[in-house]
């Protein structure tokens, strides 16, 4: 007679799978390094990808990746102590969890990031900041360790001199169109941004030119010819 407990209760168990958590395109991303971004997206047509050079990291050992979202602002004496506190304590409310903060304030002037910025935004989940602007409290902000990348530093604050006008709209920064959604790849080369529709697709292709540059790497390491890795990887 048949006994299924008995055979059931022989057999070797078997642990169970572990599902292993797939990695956010964020997490992917910041993986990669800003160059070889850029030569993905121009390989597939888009030039206008890159931030000014002017603008840098606070820090260049840090980096920052992740979606995009964007702020626009502007200069305005008119606005009282008050308004302009509140206009910048609701610019850092608003600004969301797993994004990079991405700011055109159309200045020369003023910081557009601080200590006391930099400890609310990196509290409330916000990945980075990226001004084509100032910044301030440098020392500050480098021990916080939170990723800031900007045009200038100085002193001066936004107090009855800047205003936030727009939130997540499209802003324009050295011909650049970002968008919030675009995802964003800072590093010590500077900052490139790649649109949202074809996000995963870039990241993709870029994890493959990592690895092939890795083993072309190695090959070069190991003496072979220039000109026959380039021949062999299509790439240098």
């Amino acid at each position: 007679m048949y006994d299924g407990a008995a055979a059931a209760s022989s057999r070797p168990f078997v642990t169970p799978m572990t599902a292993v958590p797939m990695r956010s395109l964020t997490d992917r991303l910041a993986a990669c390094y800003s160059g070889a971004v850029h030569d993905v997206l121009r390989g597939m047509g888009h030039e206008s990808v890159v931030l000014p050079t002017s603008i840098k990291p606070l820090d260049p050992t840090r980096r920052l990746a992740g979606p995009a979202w964007t702020v626009s602002g502007h200069i305005d004496r008119t606005k009282t102590r008050d308004e302009t506190l509140l206009g910048w304590c609701t610019l850092l409310s608003r600004a969301p969890s797993g994004h990079v903060v991405v700011c055109q304030p159309h200045n020369d002037e003023v910081a557009l990031m601080g200590e006391l910025s930099a400890q609310t935004l990196a509290a409330r989940g916000v990945l980075g900041y990226v001004v084509d602007g100032g910044s301030r409290d440098t020392e500050l902000v480098l021990e916080q360790g939170f990723p800031v990348f900007c045009r200038f530093l100085t002193p001066s604050d936004i107090v009855r001199r800047w205003i936030p006008d727009a939130f997540a709209a499209p802003i324009d920064i050295g011909g650049v169109t970002i968008q919030t959604g675009d995802y964003v790849l800072g590093d010590r080369d500077g900052v490139v941004v790649i649109p949202q529709a074809i996000a995963e697709e870039v990241v993709t292709q870029t994890e493959g030119v990592v690895a092939t540059e890795s083993e072309m790497r190695r090959a070069l390491v190991g003496g072979m010819d220039p000109v026959e890795a380039y021949n062999r990887f299509g790439k240098f």
